[in-house]
């Protein structure tokens, strides 16, 4: 897995962990670099007190709400330097003080010393202002005990227009290493985190329940020996760096030659939206090879693809009879991808756990093209070429033998999984898609939302990994660049249009205009980035 400084997208690329290896890290330097914890507390405080003082409405207070460890001494350093600004504020301590210690203890007692106010009990939420929740840090591990359960609760209570909330590092209540909400959990309009992002900030639930994110740089190395990072985070710029070239002296032929075995009866749109994607993200050339009895609508449907018609069934389905055919038509292309809209004949699926295998050219494969293998996974791992797999949890889940549940309830271990068996890159799609490579590099997609939810979507984001690829981008970074953009796309969209009624036709248009952005962060000075969605460049 690679960090931050190693990964060859540099400092457009965050580095994201998990709550065993922020503690190292924070050791390591405490330990080893000679920087004191009091200072990195200090530097957290000031971080957040920043951002804090900037969503304060007119008129508004402040209200910090405080654990016993880390992250309620980081709440206490927050409240001294609002006081000294001049702002209102209060502070409330959630434990017993004779619990606290070492540096929050000494925080604490800053703040009582400079006179900040400190309710003891029955606390209020402010009815204008922020309320910054330091109850919990990155080391929750366990459900939320019952008592402080109510102040989370009642935190989440008082959110409101006027009253925004403030969560210091991650909010309490969320897993760091899963997202998952632990008992009960804070909802957050921004999140300050310390040092680097969080699993648990880029894995729904704790995606959502974070709010906007900013990553304040206190001082805490981003490596150490030994030290891995759970995943990688491209940003837009270095999502952008991803973008494959377009020289001026190109042609058609310069810029690769896709083949997409695709479409049935009643999906010959799942072939159309796949072709006219893998030609929207550059690709020179796309034909499709399809049932002949549907090439009549597809030569209709699909202006500037080509069309190849093959034996079918009576059906209209893939036929057996198809794959000598196949066969000559992949070999004179770059690259295949399989899948939309096939269906399940049993002739068709018998085609292609023959098919695929016997092709030396990198292969994507969706849809009922996964639903080929799910009996037997582990022969994509004797093919020649790479393999790229698009599933959603219900075809990842098919695949590797458990249920949709027990894929979502741990994402990356159930991509990286997948990768594993099949010998495959693995965008397990959902909430937060993840992108996995056999050997265990995983990148976390922050893009995309609910607008995606929709039909053919999918179709569409295959077309784009093979789009990529016939470029000449790499297999594993053409399926994270794919699904970087296929949800920055939506994103644009959905600002425009709000979060439901696009249709995965509107993407395609949008993919020219979505590329150029990212092009021109890519170019830009590191200052004029500003944010990725939700992370800065590092």
């Amino acid at each position: 897995m690679s960090t931050a400084s190693q990964s060859p997208l540099g400092r457009f690329a965050w580095p994201v962990v998990g709550a065993a290896a922020m503690r190292a890290l924070d050791q390591h330097t405490i330990e080893t670099l000679g920087v004191s914890g009091d200072l990195l507390m200090e530097n957290a405080g000031r971080a957040a007190a920043e951002r804090v003082a900037a969503e304060l409405p007119q008129g508004g207070e402040v209200l910090v709400v405080c654990g016993g460890g880390n992250n309620g001494g980081d709440g206490f350093v927050v409240a001294r330097l609002l006081h000294l600004q001049g702002l209102p504020v209060r502070t409330v301590l959630l434990v017993d003080p004779r619990k606290l210690a070492g540096d929050a203890a000494n925080n604490q007692q800053r703040a009582k010393e400079v006179g900040v106010p400190a309710v003891a009990t029955g606390w209020r939420a402010p009815r204008r202002g922020v309320i910054v929740d330091a109850i919990f840090g990155t080391g929750l591990a366990r459900p939320v005990a019952k008592a402080l359960a109510a102040s989370v609760r009642k935190i989440n209570a008082a959110r409101s227009r006027d009253v925004r909330i403030v969560a210091l590092d991650l909010p309490s209540g969320i897993c760091a290493d899963t997202g998952r909400v632990l008992g009960v959990a804070v909802e957050a309009d921004l999140t300050v985190s310390f040092g680097l992002p969080k699993l648990g900030h880029v894995l729904e639930p704790g995606r959502s329940q974070s709010g906007r994110i900013v990553v304040a740089r206190i001082g805490i190395a981003d490596t150490a020996p030994g030290i891995e990072p759970m995943a990688e985070l491209w940003t837009q710029a270095g999502a952008g760096r991803q973008l494959p070239g377009r020289p001026v002296a190109g042609h058609k032929g310069s810029f690769g030659h896709a083949l997409l075995v695709a479409g049935g009866e009643g999906k010959t749109g799942a072939a159309a939206l796949a072709a006219e994607a893998t030609g929207r993200v550059g690709a020179g050339l796309v034909t499709i090879a399809c049932p002949a009895g549907l090439n009549d609508i597809l030569e209709v449907k699909c202006t500037e693809a080509m069309t190849v018609p093959v034996p079918d069934t009576s059906e209209r389905a893939f036929a057996a009879g198809a794959e000598p055919l196949l066969l000559r038509l992949a070999a004179e292309r770059d690259v295949v991808g399989l899948g939309p809209g096939i269906g399940r004949e049993a002739e068709t699926l018998k085609l292609v756990r023959s098919f695929v295998p016997q092709l030396k050219q990198p292969v994507v494969l969706d849809a009922d093209g996964l639903h080929a293998f799910a009996d037997d996974p582990a022969r994509l791992k004797t093919r020649q070429g790479p393999t790229v797999l698009t599933p959603h949890p219900g075809e990842a889940s098919a695949l590797l033998g458990r249920s949709p549940s027990d894929i979502n309830r741990d994402r990356p271990s159930s991509a990286r999984a997948l990768a594993k068996v099949t010998g495959a890159v693995v965008v397990l799609k959902g909430a937060a898609t993840l992108i996995a490579a056999p050997e265990g590099r995983l990148i976390v997609n922050p893009t995309g939302g609910p607008a995606l939810a929709t039909g053919g979507t999918g179709d569409v984001l295959l077309g784009m990994v093979t789009g990529f690829i016939a470029q000449g981008v790499l297999p594993f970074e053409a399926a994270a660049l794919a699904a970087w953009l296929h949800g920055f796309a939506a994103d644009r969209i959905s600002e425009r249009s709000g979060p439901a009624g696009m249709l995965a036709g509107d993407l395609l248009s949008e993919l020219p205009v979505a590329a150029q952005a990212l092009r021109d962060a890519a170019l830009a000075p590191p200052e004029e980035t500003g944010l990725a969605l939700r992370f800065p460049e590092p």
